[in-house]
């Protein structure tokens, strides 16, 4: 099924009239113009992702022009699915604005405040599912009809807005924060909080509870990753809610501060990679094995939100974290536990059960020791 996407040819150069890179650096949305069409693209690092048509300038044919979809370029939309047949005026430089959702991986095209189109998060050129426009009357390979859609979209643009604007106040984050270390309070005081966000979004520490007279270890804790909703959780999970928020915990014996550095990469890992962390995720280290934080020649990483008992890892019963809420979301925290490459594979090939019981039956505890 043909697709949008953007080339430049000698006789017409596309005119850039929007670029904005989400807030974690991981999509980029342009808005182009060629004289006759204007079109949304959205791309990661390489390619683009998913695309929209957004206007026609001259009178719509009949059917689409196969030179232009032949050449890579966007449709005159045909008549039959456009609101103005007669082609509309070109889109006024300023005039638009992006909005993009909490998860980064979809945005909102505003054009003098008033929605014009969207890529949701689940638009996918690669399988035909390109993004929505206020002006196209039904389906089509470049685009779908928004006003058919509001009943989903409205909510969530609505939801999106709200959300920046909470965020643009500078009390917001503190307020979070608070909250969150307020709700590790039942594992104890805290001691040292590392941030982990070094500056770029989303915002995240972590916070240590050290050992008390009822545990031996350590517990680290992530500090923000449940302020924003993960990417693409909505297109692979039937009920979002109980999955889009998380943060992550450790139990170890390590030196706290040695074994906090795996949070430098797992914290921001699902929106800058736009993806999504769930129990009996695994997670391969980007860099030399030596250089794994957690040592004892361990390449990943093993997500469980259950981590201990019969259908866990042998040790202690783990603290139970539940019970914090944001966004009107259960956040559900998972823990770290190590795992070797091939523990890795074993776990993408047969299943996290099959290598949980694996693991178990090797007496490998989910308390990290050194």
């Amino acid at each position: 099924m043909p697709t949008l996407r953007r080339v430049s040819t000698e006789s017409q150069q596309p005119r850039m009239l929007l670029e904005s890179m989400n807030p974690y650096e991981s999509r980029r949305l342009t808005v182009e113009y060629d004289g006759e069409t204007t079109a949304a693209y959205l791309h990661d690092e390489t390619s683009t992702v998913a695309a929209t048509w957004i206007a026609s300038h001259v009178p719509a044919p009949a059917s689409p022009d196969p030179g232009r979809i032949e050449a890579g370029q966007a449709p005159i939309m045909p008549s039959g699915h456009t609101k103005l047949p007669d082609g509309r005026p070109p889109i006024e430089p300023g005039a638009l604005e992006p909005l993009w959702f909490e998860e980064g991986d979809g945005v909102a095209i505003l054009e003098n405040g008033k929605l014009l189109a969207v890529i949701p998060g689940w638009s996918d050129a690669r399988r035909g599912m390109p993004g929505y426009c206020r002006d196209i009357l039904g389906q089509t390979p470049f685009g779908w009809s928004l006003d058919d859609a509001m009943e989903g979209l409205g909510p969530r643009v609505d939801r999106a807005r709200a959300y920046w604007q909470w965020r643009s106040d500078e009390r917001s984050w503190g307020v979070f924060q608070q909250g969150v270390l307020g709700h590790l309070e039942r594992l104890g005081p805290g001691g040292h909080y590392w941030d982990a966000s070094m500056g770029k979004q989303p915002m995240a520490g972590i916070s240590e509870r050290p050992p008390d007279a009822e545990r031996p270890y350590t517990v680290l804790s992530t500090v923000g990753m449940s302020c924003q909703r993960m990417p693409v959780v909505e297109r692979l999970v039937q009920d979002p809610s109980s999955y889009a928020r998380i943060e992550l915990a450790m139990a170890t014996t390590m030196a706290p501060a040695q074994a906090a550095r795996v949070f430098l990469w797992l914290a921001a890992y699902p929106w800058r990679a736009v993806t999504w962390f769930g129990p009996g995720h695994s997670v391969r280290w980007y860099h030399e094995p030596a250089t794994f934080p957690l040592g004892g020649g361990y390449e990943a990483v093993l997500l469980l939100d259950q981590p201990a008992g019969a259908a866990g890892l042998p040790g202690p019963d783990a603290p139970d974290l539940s019970g914090f809420s944001f966004g009107g979301d259960p956040v559900r925290w998972l823990w770290v536990v190590p795992i070797t490459e091939e523990e890795r594979l074993i776990a993408k090939e047969q299943g996290s059960a099959s290598l949980i019981s694996g693991l178990a039956a090797g007496h490998r505890s989910w308390v990290i020791s050194e």
